[in-house]
């Protein structure tokens, strides 16, 4: 098993989920977070004053699936979020040593 954690724009995240859920995946957890890299801040201006934002609101979603899935659900979340821009995120695979479903007890894919 492997967790699939990309860091995305919020404004692709209805994208994301539908082409999640093509793909069958029926589980995910999204946290908002807020961070820059090459797309640093913004500079905004409130009552004439003019003022910088480092951090950039995102969105991380976190989706564990089995080995064979994995390309198939970068594939369909670089196609779902992309938009050519800097900012569009990161992807980031992880090996995922087991997984339990606290109701049942499953282990393993099971328990996805």
């Amino acid at each position: 098993m492997k967790k699939v954690e990309c860091i995305i724009r919020p404004s692709r995240i209805e994208e994301l989920i539908v082409a999640v859920e093509k793909l069958g995946i029926n589980g995910l957890n999204i946290t908002q977070i807020a961070g820059y890299g090459k797309q640093k801040g913004a500079t905004n201006i409130y009552r004439g004053v003019e003022y910088e934002v480092k951090l950039k609101e995102k969105l991380k979603v976190e989706i564990v699936v089995e080995e064979d899935k994995v390309e198939p659900l970068v594939d369909a979340i670089l196609e779902a979020v992309r938009t050519d821009e800097v900012g569009d995120g990161k992807i980031f695979i992880y090996p995922i040593e087991e997984t339990i479903r606290i109701r049942t007890g499953e282990k393993g894919v099971k328990a996805i």
